[in-house]
């Protein structure tokens, strides 16, 4: 029996060593600190990930003069106090038509002859209009607005309803979601905002869920928005818990508390003096070790979790004996039947 005792204690002392690794390992003092860099916003958290962040352009929040171009559509209203029947066509034309386009830089009206509106504000066009019609028919009003665009227009993609939305000077970014009709579940703090092909500096979560008027900005024909889905960012827990899974981050953050909630907590089998949080690449990773005391005397904002870090609850110690034993019981077992019968077949 000696050689099998000899086999069992190697195994236990190979178990208890622990492998050597470079990786910083932190605190809990470390691990508060970064919470309230991540506490600030976006920003703040890709420059913790390495990604420069530009400043917003100062004139991204200026509204600007927009001109007609080729092929936009126009709706058109004409208001006369005794023209019914001419108010009814431009009408119909609006409706059934689907607007006044656009071509070769003119607009086609009843009654008037074509007139050029190509580089003019709506304003400008409106007056011009005006006058045409009051040459012909006095007493006239005309009313311009904008009602499809083929160039100056922003596109939107990912989670969203609403392909385009025209601009005109003056529409902001908030009002271009309103329009794109966003399901809730959407993911605002892995959206973003494209203009000549760059990311702009917009944190559309700030914009969106806390109301931060700073972020919005008036949009300009060919800028992109593309809207995030909720699994696109997400948190890992792994290890003692309940129920592993990813746990995905509307906001952009989550307390740690949150995320063991919806992992199920941290069973008997887990050590709650060694919770782990791996942030930032594998092949570096910043390691914080925190306590269950910590997370449930500091505020949540304290102990935030940004998007890809991974919590992994440690085994306590006991855990890891019983299931040592319980794995090496099968082979004990199987080796002590076969000296059995090794000492029967020698005895014979």
């Amino acid at each position: 029996m000696k050689p099998i005792i000899l086999i069992i204690f190697t195994l236990l002392l190979n178990s208890c060593t622990k492998p050597c690794h470079d990786y910083s390992v932190m605190g809990c003092d470390e691990f508060v600190i970064d919470s309230y860099k991540i506490n600030q916003g976006k920003f703040a958290i890709l420059e913790m990930e390495g990604i420069e962040v530009e400043e917003l352009p100062e004139e991204a929040m200026d509204e600007y003069q927009d001109m007609i171009a080729e092929n936009d559509i126009l709706n058109i209203t004409v208001y006369h106090p005794s023209r019914k029947d001419l108010m009814e066509a431009i009408q119909f034309i609006n409706g059934a038509m689907g607007g006044f386009k656009v071509t070769y830089g003119k607009l086609s009206l009843p009654d008037i002859e074509p007139v050029d509106v190509l580089d003019l504000t709506l304003e400008q066009a409106r007056a011009k209009l005006t006058a045409a019609y009051q040459e012909q028919i006095q007493h006239t009003e005309v009313f311009v607005s904008y009602r499809d665009r083929l160039d100056k227009k922003v596109e939107l993609t990912g989670l969203v309803e609403t392909a385009t939305v025209p601009v005109d000077g003056k529409i902001r970014l908030y009002e271009v979601i309103a329009k794109a009709h966003i399901p809730p579940h959407a993911n605002f703090f892995m959206s973003y905002v494209l203009r000549d092909g760059m990311p702009l500096s917009v944190d559309l979560h700030q914009l969106i869920n806390k109301g931060d008027m700073c972020q919005n900005i008036v949009m300009r024909g060919g800028d992109k928005i593309f809207i995030a889905k909720a699994e696109d960012s997400a948190v890992m827990l792994m290890g003692e818990v309940r129920h592993p899974r990813a746990v995905n981050l509307y906001y952009g953050s989550m307390s740690l508390r949150e995320a063991l909630v919806q992992a199920g907590g941290i069973p008997f089998t887990g050590d709650q003096h060694h919770i782990q949080i791996i942030r930032g690449n594998l092949k570096c990773p910043k390691i914080y070790v925190l306590s269950w005391e910590h997370i449930i005397h500091l505020p949540n904002d304290s102990l935030l979790l940004m998007p890809g870090d991974t919590v992994y609850v440690t085994e306590k110690p006991i855990t890891q004996w019983n299931r040592f034993i319980e794995q090496l019981l099968p082979s004990f077992n199987g080796m002590l039947v076969g000296y059995e019968a090794y000492k029967i077949i020698k005895r014979d």
